[in-house]
């Protein structure tokens, strides 16, 4: 019997895989448990692209990024007798963000600290689990607050895999737990970067974007894909360009070396027609540009969207969402969706003149950045269509319809230290990492939001408290606004707000499923289903803590489950009322028998 207590099966790696098996056996730790049935089918390129409804594959299910499931055995009339039927606890330290996949009735589930179990689905026995043997000088290189989070993981063929908090990426024999290759992406003491989100597998690839500590340099802002069956790199794209590259004059006279901080930091989406990887980038460091060359500068490729071609990483086409100089990120899901576009004038900031209303186009959409703005574009050519606000917003003042180019609030743009602004949205987002949801069933998206506003200050870059942005800040609730959370149903053809749900406390991640359901929790502990097309607030409980990880939904022999873990809050400041605990756990519900 191997550790985990499986029986034994056929299994080959490939000759490099055993080499690089052999030299990593050392660094982990594989816990066995009791013996389980063979039951792990490795899983294909082409189930990747199309997967069981049954199944929860990769961090959003799908490579267009939905979060949506169809499955509908639970439903508006039935989810009101929803009930739990497991929990179990997960890693105590570190920030729990995971977001659980299930293949054949087995869930694994990332833990902080680079912690990953197998877990029977159905009665959340522990197969195996994995634990990493991670440097003990991690937080000397690490942006300490985020070197024990991972937010996803991925699966391919026979094989979990996952990038970890010392610059890794590693695949896991997923009947075992057992290391199958190891390869190191950059030399964290070196190029150090966050890997705080996990790859995903389209194509045998495995793609990952990081964030990136300036310290490391340019070289550390890199995508990359590594072959899924071997872990050999494929290509690295880097997204700070250097001298002779195209954008390099973006940067002005900024020393290549001294660039840093454009990261992608959440994991991408994958057309598998057109073979484009999208990915979305974050701020530079320091934030305020007049610090970094001017304020005039764009500072290619920071705050944008790009389609990389999956087979070489050279950039397709990329869009800047914004010039920022105020810590608002923009890379976060994108949702890759066919549908007629007909933006509504009414409700709809900014329209191509050019759209047809009602042509039909493949767009990526969705919020990618921290402004709350929503963006649809061309997937193919990247052609600017409709964007408009969702949340309170001071920071964008306009975007030509035409061009797609967006125009800052000149008001808010810092030219000079101790200058003070009032900032909207506040720079931990009124989008955030906590990822919305897109239903095919209505055609609409369903987004987290919040009401949240910064007093911001430009900090002197040689005395800044603030070491990544040199910005300081004092959170506040936007003008008008009592209740900090939000979830907005918008509808992907006319961009109008079906329905706008507000609450004292922040909202996290969602879910929308076949069952006419959206899934989702708060900051307060309360996990709940929502009417997809009225916002009604079908099922509620209290998890006692924060619901910090992605929910996500799966069946196993014919019986639909939900899933969702616990962690810290957020945004709690502003709602000293709430006092939730805080706690990593993990659970699941489903209907009675």
């Amino acid at each position: 019997m191997p550790a985990s207590g499986y029986p034994s099966r056929p299994f080959r790696p490939s000759f490099v895989a055993c080499v690089v098996l052999a030299a990593a056996v050392a660094a982990v730790t594989a816990s066995p448990v009791a013996a389980q049935p063979d039951r792990i089918r490795p899983v294909t390129d082409a189930e990747l692209a199309n997967p069981s409804p049954d199944e929860w594959l990769m961090w959003r299910r799908t490579l267009n990024g939905w979060g949506y499931s169809p499955l509908d055995q639970i439903d508006r009339g039935n989810v009101g007798d929803l009930r739990m039927v497991w929990s179990r606890a997960l890693a105590s330290e570190g920030r729990q963000q995971g977001t659980p996949l299930v293949r054949g009735g087995v869930m694994f589930m990332p833990n902080p600290q680079d912690v990953i179990q197998a877990i029977d689905a159905v009665t959340g026995d522990l197969i195996w689990e994995y634990r990493r043997d991670r440097p003990d000088d991690l937080g000397d290189y690490m942006i300490g607050s985020l070197i024990d989070t991972n937010r996803n993981i991925a699966i391919h063929g026979e094989l979990i895999i996952d990038t970890t908090m010392d610059d890794h990426i590693v695949a896991l024999d997923a009947e075992t737990g057992d290391v199958v290759w190891d390869t190191e992406i950059l030399d964290y003491t070196v190029n150090p970067a966050n890997q705080t989100s996990g790859p995903i597998t389209a194509g045998g690839k495995a793609y990952s974007g990081r964030s990136c500590d300036p310290r490391g340099g340019p070289n550390t802002c890199v995508i990359t894909a590594h072959d899924a069956a071997t872990g050999e790199e494929l290509w690295r794209r880097r997204l700070i360009p250097g001298p002779g590259e195209p954008g390099d004059e973006t940067w002005g006279a900024v020393p290549f070396e001294e660039r840093g901080h454009v990261g992608s930091w959440m994991a991408p989406s994958y057309d598998p027609e057109l073979n484009l990887v999208y990915v979305g980038t974050s701020v530079t460091s320091p934030a305020p540009k007049f610090m970094l060359g001017g304020a005039d500068l764009t500072h290619l490729y920071h705050n944008s969207t790009l389609a990389l071609d999956g087979d070489t990483g050279e950039i397709v086409w990329h869009y800047q969402h914004m010039n920022d100089h105020w810590d608002l990120d923009h890379p976060f899901e994108r949702l890759l969706v066919d549908t007629a576009v007909r933006p509504d004038p009414a409700a709809v900031a900014w329209i191509n003149p050019r759209i047809q209303p009602g042509e039909e186009r493949r767009v990526v959409t969705g919020i990618p950045g921290k402004t709350g703005i929503v963006y649809t574009l061309d997937r193919e050519t990247g052609e600017f269509l409709w964007a408009t606000p969702t949340i309170t917003q001071n920071v964008v003042s306009g975007i030509d319809g035409a061009t797609g180019a967006v125009t800052e609030n000149a008001e808010l743009i810092f030219t000079a230290v101790g200058q003070q602004v009032l900032a909207c949205p506040h720079a931990s987002g009124g989008k955030d990492w906590e990822a919305g949801a897109y239903s095919p069933r209505t055609n609409t998206m369903y987004m987290p939001l919040r009401n949240v506003c910064a007093r911001m200050m430009a900090e002197d870059p040689e005395t800044r408290t603030n070491r990544l942005y040199a910005i300081a800040w004092r959170p506040q609730l936007a003008p008008g606004y009592d209740d900090v959370g939000s979830v907005q149903a918008i509808s992907a053809e006319t961009g109008q707000v079906v329905w706008n749900y507000q609450q004292r406390a922040a909202t996290m991640a969602l879910a929308a499923t076949g069952g006419g359901l959206v899934f989702g929790g708060d900051v307060n502990g309360r996990f709940r289903a929502f009417d997809d097309r009225t916002g009604d607030i079908l099922w509620e409980i209290n998890l006692g803590s924060p619901v910090s990880g992605f929910p996500i939904t799966f069946a196993v022999d014919g019986r639909q489950y939900v899933a969702v873990s616990t962690g810290t809050g957020r945004f709690l400041d502003l709602t000293p009322e709430l006092r939730p605990s805080s706690g990593n756990n993990l659970f699941v519900f489903a209907l009675p028998e």
